[in-house]
């Protein structure tokens, strides 16, 4: 293996066996990238690199396993899809990031970004016990093996006054014999996944409330598990498949055809595991011998601006509109996975999506044209290296000002989370309320407040929105 730095005259010995377990694992040839550098421009954390992007693939092309196995960059990576989206390659540059992480641990390498390697384990760990995230048990694990106790104790003490981080795991098991759900042909089933239930409340019930008043027929599966999110993917690839692949299973036996999933990293497992059943063949045989059912391929995945954009309609969302938000300026904030990659979500424009500008326009809203709809708010690193969340999240709050925005519509909970939740770090001049776009839609559609569950929000936008004469004085 050739050293990170070479004598003069001395020869450079390359080895292809990294390269070549790349191309066995994930079945991409790192000889195709040509160095045009798209993956590191477009990175939105590559200045917390060792080394870009573009740099790690020349590293497997000349078989320099030192850097490609023991730098940080893998490690930070924060799974966006930018990279894969752009390159004109073809290159899946964020799956070879995650596979390098799970070969450096393989090869008993000491993670140089321990934070992320104990969140991961922690991640893991409690959907192993609990079949869902266990968020409070999650924080406790992740504090006391970094040692880090005193870290996010402020917004702790927040989200435990607005009653958004349960106390209590709630623990589910997988049903051992799945019965037909009773009016499933005629209706979506509903995967909220495990923010829904304790961190972003505030999406749950904004989601079914204008679902009911929409008259889109919800219903939640029993039993559903852990999508495994960033860490199974990152740790994991057997886990990564099998966790939502389990839940598509159960869903389809239950009689659905379609899902429709609020949080972007859970529609996102999902739709790669449809993508990716014909590499699981192993599994899915595995799955049909354990439960008597073999999965047909039926269920369409959706995300919720999807499934309203196709069952409600904006004509109907107009007519429906009792309280127009005809003097609100927002931006929509779709975050990194609704839409990309394109090759997995299907999304026609995954860099400038605009199916939320529709869906609030037709209720009244004034959407504004801005540059950031994709742009990574660092999701992946909310509890490990919050300085990068910080840093993405306030400047994106920075630039939906600049452009003249009252609030920010989103539509995932873990991008909330960044620019609500962790609003008070940031240390801005100014506040900007962010809302759901459910929430936006239930003031719309004149839902009791209550609909809306405003209060869980930690930038309080109620004073924005009775300033707009959207909510009563009184």
């Amino acid at each position: 293996m050739a050293s990170e730095r070479q004598s003069p005259g001395e020869s450079i010995v390359i080895s292809h066996e990294l390269a070549r377990r790349v191309q066995e694992e994930l079945g991409q040839n790192v000889y195709l990238c040509y160095q045009c550098i798209k993956c590191t421009a477009g990175c939105p954390v590559a200045e917390y690199f060792d080394w870009q992007p573009n740099q790690i693939m020349r590293a497997l092309q000349l078989g320099q396993e030192d850097i490609a196995l023991k730098a940080k960059t893998p490690w930070l990576c924060a799974s966006c899809q930018t990279c894969t989206t752009r390159c004109p390659q073809g290159l899946d540059i964020a799956g070879i990031m995650d596979f390098l992480t799970q070969e450096s641990v393989a090869r008993g390498y000491k993670p140089p970004v321990k934070e992320v390697n104990i969140f991961n384990q922690a991640f893991l760990r409690e959907v192993s016990l609990w079949r869902r995230n266990y968020e409070a048990g999650l924080m406790a694990e992740l504090k006391l093996r970094t040692m880090n106790i005193m870290a996010d104790l402020d917004l702790a003490l927040r989200m435990f006054q607005r009653n958004k981080i349960p106390i209590m795991p709630a623990p589910t098991r997988k049903p051992r014999h799945v019965k037909p759900v009773a009016g499933a042909s005629r209706s979506v089933a509903y995967y909220p996944g495990c923010s829904l239930h304790g961190t972003a409340a505030e999406y749950n019930t904004s989601t079914v409330s204008v679902c009911e008043a929409l008259d889109l027929n919800l219903i939640e599966p029993d039993g559903w598990g852990c999508c495994g999110s960033s860490a199974a993917h990152k740790m994991d690839p057997e886990a990564a498949f099998r966790l939502p692949f389990d839940n598509l299973v159960l869903i389809e036996q239950g009689g659905f055809s379609e899902v429709t999933m609020p949080c972007a990293a859970c529609y996102s497992r999902h739709k790669f595991a449809v993508h990716d059943l014909n590499e699981h063949r192993q599994v899915v045989d595995d799955v049909a011998k354990e439960t008597g059912y073999t999965y047909q391929d039926r269920v369409h995945v959706s995300t919720l601006i999807e499934a309203i954009h196709q069952h409600v309609g904006l004509k109907k969302i107009t007519k429906k509109v009792q309280q127009p938000l005809n003097s609100l300026k927002l931006v929509t904030y779709y975050g990194c996975l609704l839409t990309r990659p394109s090759e997995v979500t299907g999304a026609l424009h995954p860099e400038n999506p605009t199916d939320m500008d529709d869906l609030l326009c037709a209720a009244g809203a004034e959407v504004l044209d801005w540059s950031y709809k994709t742009c990574c708010c660092g999701a992946a690193h909310s509890l490990t290296r919050t300085d990068i969340v910080l840093d993405l999240s306030g400047n994106l709050l920075k630039r939906a000002r600049e452009v003249g925005a009252d609030a920010i519509a989103v539509a995932c909970p873990l991008c909330h989370m960044n620019l609500d939740a962790r609003q008070f770090q940031m240390k801005l001049d100014f506040e900007m309320p962010v809302l759901y776009f459910t929430q936006l839609l239930a003031i719309a559609l004149g839902l009791p407040e209550k609909s809306a569950a405003l209060s869980k929000n930690l930038v309080n936008p109620v004073p924005l929105l009775k300033s707009k004469g959207l909510l009563s004085e009184h």
